[in-house]
């Protein structure tokens, strides 16, 4: 009689709000993510393909038929207990409570919880391992264990800071300067094609300085491997009419280090001295 009669009391001071917990309270958790991640549309690709990971291979797994009105923090946590026993990485815990927050705190802006069922709920800690930064000795033989395509890419990336995917779409005519170069787009890992850059428009960019030797390498190797017309240098080496594909990088970077023909940052290996030293930063 108390619930019934807190309803009815809620129903006469906002009737909104009574009418989206009737509608979205029995709903179950699968059916309202479909309905809410409808709603997201400044999620990038990369976004939206982190979301589906998670919600496929932990989420909806663990909590697909719960119906909204049954969350509370018990469950929560129940949830991130159960993915620890699984054996998921603290990373992926992460990022599963991140996206479920998200999508309770939009349940609850609806009205649908009094508190927050995240609320007192403490997040997977994770904690990246240490970043190592290859000394020049280092970088340049990591450099110079690749073929030309590696070596242009090693280039691009330390001399101009860009990333694997804005290195892969690297065009003679983004040299707008002789010291400065216009990163316009990538070559983005999920589509495999030429995009506008991480959290850009299309046709935004970023001018970034332009070193000598690595003009003199772009300008090298389109002297003697050519261009697209319109001026990419590094294609698809099984199909040339697509860009170089983003898994190239680290498929060729992984061989050079089982073949033990490059210096890896913050590990045991000789110099050409024949000494031993250990660098990392």
């Amino acid at each position: 009689m108390e619930i019934y009669r807190e309803k009815r009391e809620l129903a006469a001071k906002n009737p909104g709000k009574a009418e989206r917990i009737r509608r979205y309270g029995s709903m179950r958790f699968k059916d309202y993510v479909t309905e809410w991640k409808a709603g997201q549309r400044d999620l990038s690709p990369g976004s939206l393909r982190s979301l589906d990971s998670m919600l496929n291979n932990h989420l909806y797994p663990a909590l697909a038929s719960r119906r909204m009105n049954a969350f509370d923090f018990k469950v929560v946590e129940g949830f991130l207990q159960t993915t620890g026993r699984g054996g998921v990485g603290l990373a992926a815990q992460a990022s599963a409570f991140n996206w479920l927050k998200s999508i309770l705190l939009d349940a609850h802006r609806l009205g649908l919880y009094d508190e927050h069922p995240i609320q007192g709920v403490k997040p997977p800690r994770y904690r990246p391992g240490r970043a190592v930064i290859p000394s020049p000795l280092q970088l340049r033989g990591i450099r110079d264990a690749g073929d030309e395509t590696f070596r242009l890419l090693v280039d691009l990336m330390t001399g101009c800071g860009m990333r694997n995917g804005e290195a892969a779409a690297v065009n003679i005519n983004n040299i707008v300067a002789d010291d400065v170069y216009r990163i316009t787009e990538q070559v983005h890992h999920t589509t495999k094609r030429y995009a506008a850059l991480k959290a850009r428009k299309v046709g935004d960019y970023r001018d970034v300085p332009l070193p000598v030797m690595v003009r003199e390498g772009i300008e090298r190797f389109a002297e003697q491997h050519g261009t697209t017309d319109s001026g990419y240098l590094l294609l698809h080496p099984k199909y040339p009419s697509r860009p170089l594909p983003p898994h190239w990088l680290p498929y060729h970077w992984q061989k050079i280090k089982k073949a033990g023909l490059a210096p890896i940052p913050g590990a045991w290996w000789s110099t050409a001295s024949g000494t031993s030293s250990r660098r990392t930063a």
